[in-house]
């Protein structure tokens, strides 16, 4: 029976693995359920331009074919952009049966920590991750990627949490788990489309290098898992956080009229936000994603040294 996972690379990503050249993962959720088509294909296509232009190679990271892909071609990427929502969205739990299907999945931060492990990639740039969401002392609403940073030995770039959820819960979970938070160039935790929020981070390291060196140190002494470093959206596109916090108030209100909860939740409230904001949330969203592309390539190379 073989016993090696089924991981295709692209060639590209291949052979920058097999020179010990610096990779980025990235997850493809944000391009089947971030995103509406075309707009999705055309960022996942720049973050991609992004990491190559700090010198490092993007490994988009999905699951088609009946493979766990480490890289993808400009056409599946497309083909994931086109079908959108019809892709599964996968987490831990759905990666045995997106595999067993043959069906394409649009990997989570969880799962891409997962895939991006496998292939050697230890260094993945996101937009947010999950959390805790808001009310889950009711409903026990808590993202699989906390658990993933816990168990997963990948360093996940993001502009913090979405703020969407309890952020505040979020970051006493990663606590609990013994996840470090290190805020990039800042004291204060971010909240996705601000640049900060009343929460603090555990440590502040203001160079690539730093953080690099940090990485190494934590899993040099067999400190298993993942590390969450925290990257503030670019004050020129960051939404004041009264504004969006009123917004995002009324998006979760319909969601809960309307009956949207689990995977379907965070989807129906960036596209809500993106309507009520008149798409300046997706401008927001675009552009962190591109910064945390380029810091994420910049630790990469770094941790190469």
């Amino acid at each position: 029976m073989n016993q090696d996972p089924p991981l295709r690379y692209t060639p590209e990503v291949s052979e920058a693995l097999a020179a010990g050249r610096a990779v980025v993962a990235l997850e493809s959720t944000i391009i089947a359920h971030g995103m509406p088509y075309p707009r999705n294909v055309e960022t996942a296509l720049r973050v991609e331009a992004a990491v190559r232009e700090e010198g490092a190679t993007p490994a988009t990271i999905a699951v088609l074919d009946g493979r766990l892909r480490a890289g993808l071609s400009p056409e599946a990427i497309d083909q994931i952009g086109k079908a959108g929502p019809a892709v599964r969205k996968v987490s831990r739990r759905d990666l045995p049966y997106a595999l067993l299907r043959g069906e394409p999945g649009a990997t989570t931060v969880a799962a891409t920590m997962i895939i991006a492990e496998l292939a050697g990639i230890p260094v993945f740039a996101t937009g947010g991750i999950g959390g805790v969401h808001r009310g889950a002392e009711k409903s026990f609403d808590i993202s699989a990627d906390l658990e993933e940073l816990a168990r997963t030995s990948v360093a996940v770039v993001s502009a913090g949490a979405k703020s969407i959820l309890d952020l505040g819960l979020t970051l006493e979970y990663l606590e609990t788990k013994g996840v470090p938070v290190i805020g990039y160039r800042t004291d204060r935790f971010p909240a996705f489309f601000a640049r900060e929020s009343e929460f603090g981070v555990n440590f502040r390291l203001d160079t690539p290098a730093e953080v690099a060196e940090f990485l190494r140190l934590k899993w040099r002494t067999r400190l298993a898992g993942g590390v969450l470093i925290t990257n503030p959206i670019p004050a020129a596109f960051a939404q004041d956080p009264i504004g969006i916090n009123a917004t995002i108030e009324r998006a979760l209100n319909e969601a809960t009229t309307q009956g949207v909860h689990g995977k379907d939740l965070t989807p129906f409230l960036l596209a809500r936000i993106e309507q009520l904001t008149e798409g300046k949330s997706l401008d927001s969203n675009i552009e962190l994603v591109l910064n945390n592309a380029r810091l994420a390539a910049r630790i990469a190379l770094a941790f190469k040294a």
